[in-house]
């Protein structure tokens, strides 16, 4: 089981700040990972970095800068000091415990095409039985695209293929998150005609530059996906060596961290995102939270993880989410403090 990290702010942050300086740092993570479903700790087999060097709009063919490795990202001393000199407004880091594919740099997340960027933290289970009907279903210049033998990036070829024209197509965040359903779809469909039981864990993340989307996903009515968790407010701050805190000075939405683990000790920081449910940040930062309503969705579980109050109907207020304002209100509408937080 892997860790992953997504951040996305209205400013540029320096990657050391999200990497290697918080106590319990996605490269932390990599040897100390603390809610893993499996029992081992180490996520050894390699790490990447995503970045993009500018936000880039809807016609921009701006791409993300991508570094990957597949040394420990606890060794890895190019990594730390690449951390100390560049800042993003938009990062995905990833630390892999490999399930699928060999030890190589093909193989490290995340994966890019043109402008989209693609991570993963799960399997898809038995993944050999629908290989060849995934591929089978591609379109040529996505199937060829493929350069490793993960299940992970077989999914963002599958992914690729939901949309018109991944190369040069206009991505709003409805158009992403419904690519994003149309591929969790058809990766259940094709495991129950292979009569697969064991579930698949999908916490996928992709992003175009602008919008991000994020899965808290298992095929299952009764069991747990792998942890997720997303923070929110205004500044990322140091306030002692390795402690860090999320500043919530006002109602504005100025950060936005998604992550396996949380970064800070600090538990009222971090809101679980239920199980099986898409999570989105628009382009203006709003945070928007779906269940996925499918025939692994199971209310009473939802409501046992997280109490949304649902507002009177706004604009921002369309297709099962809840927000307030066009963002999740943490006070009043959101998962409430502390729930789920394990102390780490």
């Amino acid at each position: 089981m892997c860790r992953l990290l997504v951040y996305k702010g209205k400013t540029q942050i320096q990657l050391a700040h999200l990497l290697t300086r918080p106590a319990h740092s996605i490269i932390n993570q990599s040897f100390d990972s603390r809610l893993r479903l499996d029992t081992c700790q180490i996520n050894g087999d390699g790490f990447g970095v995503g970045w993009y060097e500018s936000n880039p709009d809807q016609n921009d063919k701006s791409t993300p800068c991508i570094f990957t490795s597949v040394t420990p990202a606890w060794n890895n001393q190019n990594l730390a000091r690449l951390a100390e000199k560049i800042k993003s407004s938009l990062v995905f880091a990833h630390v892999r415990a490999s399930t699928a594919g060999v030890l190589s740099e093909t193989n490290c997340h995340p994966w890019q095409f043109e402008r989209l960027m693609w991570m993963h933290n799960g399997n898809i289970s038995s993944f050999n039985k629908i290989k060849r009907r995934l591929q089978q279903s591609l379109r040529d210049e996505i199937f060829l695209h493929v350069q490793g033998n993960t299940d992970s990036e077989w999914a963002f070829a599958l992914f690729l293929n939901q949309l018109d024209d991944p190369e040069n197509g206009h991505f709003d965040h409805t158009t992403l998150k419904d690519a994003m359903l149309k591929t969790i779809g058809l990766l259940n469909t094709w495991a129950i005609e292979e009569g697969i039981d064991e579930p698949s864990l999908l916490n996928f993340a992709v992003t175009d530059g602008q919008s991000v989307i994020c899965t808290r996903y298992i095929s299952s009515k009764t069991e747990e996906a792998a942890s997720l968790y997303f923070s929110s407010g205004t500044s990322f701050v140091e306030y002692k060596p390795g402690h860090y805190k999320m500043i919530k000075a006002d109602k504005r939405e100025d950060i936005v961290l998604v992550a396996s683990e949380p970064l800070t000790f600090e538990k009222a920081d971090w809101l679980t995102i239920p199980t099986n449910t898409c999570l989105v940040i628009t382009p203006k930062l709003n945070v928007l939270l779906f269940p996925i309503k499918d025939q692994y969705y199971n209310v009473e579980q939802s409501k046992r993880q997280s109490h949304i109050i649902i507002p009177a109907p706004t604009n921002d207020h369309i297709n099962g989410h809840a927000s307030i304002n066009g963002h999740i209100n943490t006070a009043t509408n959101g998962i409430p403090p502390n729930h789920g937080i394990p102390v780490i």
